[in-house]
């Protein structure tokens, strides 16, 4: 048994070496992907686009809040109905403030996970067209190491960039 074995692993160590010459394996950081990439920048702008009017609405509010308070502040301890009037204000503008924050950290959250997963689409068809171009036999996409002469990112990012169905 242990003659088998051991003739075993002599016939796959000397198929190894061949088989490991002819294997192709590339690397691609998808963070830079989604930080770098033609598709990703668009995106990124898209939503800045889309976000701008609820933003301004959310730091206008925040100024309006501010501006309350340092009329309470001004009037010092002061306790009649327009003071009273002015807290409750206050209070429920902070209440609002904290809902249009969260809603608008929700929406964007969502939109952005939507932006993304179209960019990782894309650049999931970019690998798989440079794999077939260029006869990989194993490209990954998350890895702990990266040896940059396996990373092909900045292939893909130039695919990106050149492909003509960029939104």
């Amino acid at each position: 048994m242990k003659k088998v074995f051991t003739i075993g692993l002599l016939v796959v160590s000397m198929i190894t070496p061949s088989f490991a010459a002819d294997f192709r394996v590339g690397v691609v950081n998808t963070e830079r992907i989604l930080r770098e990439s033609v598709p990703a920048v668009k995106a990124e702008k898209k939503i800045e686009k889309e976000f701008a009017a609820r933003d301004l609405e959310i730091k206008q509010m925040m100024k309006q809040i501010k501006d309350i308070q340092i009329a309470l502040e001004k009037d010092g301890g002061k306790v009649d109905i327009e003071h009273r009037s002015k807290e409750r204000e206050l209070a429920n503008l902070n209440v609002n403030l904290q809902r249009l924050q969260r809603e608008f950290r929700e929406d964007l959250n969502l939109r952005k996970n939507e932006e993304l997963a179209q960019v990782l689409a894309r650049a999931d068809k970019a690998i798989q067209a440079i794999a077939e171009k260029d006869q990989y036999d194993l490209i990954l996409q998350e890895a702990v190491y990266r040896n940059p002469k396996i990373d092909i990112t900045d292939t893909v990012l130039q695919y990106l960039l050149d492909d003509k169905t960029s939104k």
